[in-house]
């Protein structure tokens, strides 16, 4: 902890709640609603909207509890820092692992399937096994030597593709909202607790995000206020304009959304403006994708590149490019890896399994602001303590472990995998390293 606090110190407080609260709705707003609302159709119909709102107050709970670990523990990293500074290295380290690989690889393997998709409904030929494959090496060839080139170049195509992401999105509520049928809205039927539940799994995908807009807490000015204000603020507008969505998309096209999987909204845009909608939107979602994925390369490989520096992961991945000053061979390694799930799974299996892993790290999370809360842990005298004691950090506790409580034996097993593997990678890189030490 350290080390980050050190660096922290050294980093200008420039963020404000109005930049936080930007930040994660651009992180959370991704790939994900551009296809969840047919496949949320489709397993819950009308009632679909009532997923949102769960999903959504699971992640206003979560949210908060980042905001009183993140005004007590200033360095950067987000979760990884805060469940450091509560439960030691080893627990950091699992995080982590858990954030790059369960999260970052599967769900930017679940982006680059919807990507296909997106493009497989206006052009069949990627619906095909070899020119998806072909597409999909492609896409993380270019992407990955595009942010081995340079971190400048990889943030400029970030900011260009970004923002155009929430402007189609913004224009179907707004043009939607006089195009919809009350009939279609109707909730007729209420799905079963486990039905729901599984919606509500798949769901949570497209909410996961947010949390990363604190990861930079060394930037952040007065955390204490900033951090809380700019979450709430941020994540009240993702679930507003998903609502919105989900609401124009189901009252528009009523039982045909579910019928639509690979591209929800573009169906709608063509249903109220026609083909010239449709395309718009396909490559609209597209762009969004593409910046989702390119975002993800430029940060995520870092973890593998900083756990490497550490001594964790093989020495290797700490290497740093002679010409381009990029860890070009965490970028390539993180790349081959999204690839290979991209290319064996499809996107709601993957965003499950993501889900599932992120959840994970915001159980870890709000049990960490319970312990830096019981030892007091502040960076500074100022810090932003949740009203009504634990009741916020245990009522997020629950409706995760209800979330959870959703997956597969299947899915357990992968991440009950990745969590071993990982430990054991820790205890055998520290016991070598403490071995070298000793021995010199």
């Amino acid at each position: 902890m350290s080390g980050g606090s050190a660096g922290g110190g050294q980093l200008q407080r420039v963020l404000g709640v109005r930049a936080l609260a930007a930040n994660a709705i651009n992180m959370t707003v991704g790939a994900g609603i551009f296809v969840l609302p047919a496949v949320v159709a489709a397993q819950l119909g009308s009632s679909a909207v009532l997923a949102y709102l769960v999903c959504g107050a699971a992640m206003g709970l979560v949210l908060l509890c980042f905001a009183e670990s993140g005004s007590r523990v200033h360095a950067s990293g987000g979760a990884c820092a805060y469940v450091e500074a509560a439960f030691g290295p080893c627990a950091g380290f699992l995080v982590s692992t858990l954030l790059w690989f369960g999260y970052g690889v599967v769900s930017i393997a679940a982006v680059a399937n919807a990507i296909v998709g997106t493009l497989g409904a206006a052009f069949p030929l990627f619906a095909q096994p070899i020119p998806r494959a072909l597409f999909l090496v492609t896409l993380f060839a270019s992407v990955a030597v595009l942010n081995i080139r340079g971190v400048k170049q990889g943030a400029r195509a970030v900011e260009v593709l970004t923002a155009i992401k929430l402007l189609p999105l913004l224009g179907i509520v707004v043009v939607g909202c006089f195009a919809i049928r009350p009939e279609n809205l109707a909730i007729t039927s209420l799905p079963t607790g486990s039905e729901f539940g599984a919606a509500a799994l798949v769901l949570f995908f497209a909410f996961g995000g947010s949390e990363s807009a604190v990861t930079p807490s060394g930037e952040i000015r007065q955390p204490a206020r900033t951090i809380p204000r700019g979450l709430v603020l941020g994540v009240s507008g993702v679930v507003l304009l998903y609502l919105g969505l989900q609401v124009v998309a189901q009252g528009v096209l009523g039982s045909e959304l579910a019928a639509n999987p690979e591209a929800p909204l573009a169906a709608v845009a063509g249903s109220l403006i026609g083909e010239p909608g449709r395309i718009v939107l396909l490559a609209a979602a597209a762009i969004s994708m593409l910046g989702t994925v390119t975002g993800d390369l430029l940060v995520s490989p870092r973890a593998l590149y900083f756990s490497a520096c550490d001594g964790v992961l093989p020495a290797s991945l700490a290497a740093v490019h002679s010409r381009f000053n990029t860890p070009h061979r965490a970028i390539a390694l993180y790349a081959v890896l999204a690839f290979g799930f991209a290319v064996s799974g499809a996107f709601a299996q993957l965003a499950v399994l993501s889900s599932v892993a992120i959840l994970i790290v915001y159980l870890w999370t709000v049990l960490a602001t319970m312990q830096l809360r019981r030892r007091d842990t502040r960076a500074s005298k100022e810090v932003f303590r949740l009203f009504g004691g634990y009741t916020i950090p245990l009522l997020a506790a629950a409706m995760i472990v209800y979330l959870l409580a959703q997956a597969t034996r299947a899915e357990w097993t992968a991440i009950g995998g990745l969590l071993a593997l990982a430990a054991l990678v820790y205890f055998l890189r520290r016991n070598s390293v403490g071995s070298a030490s000793v021995s010199g």
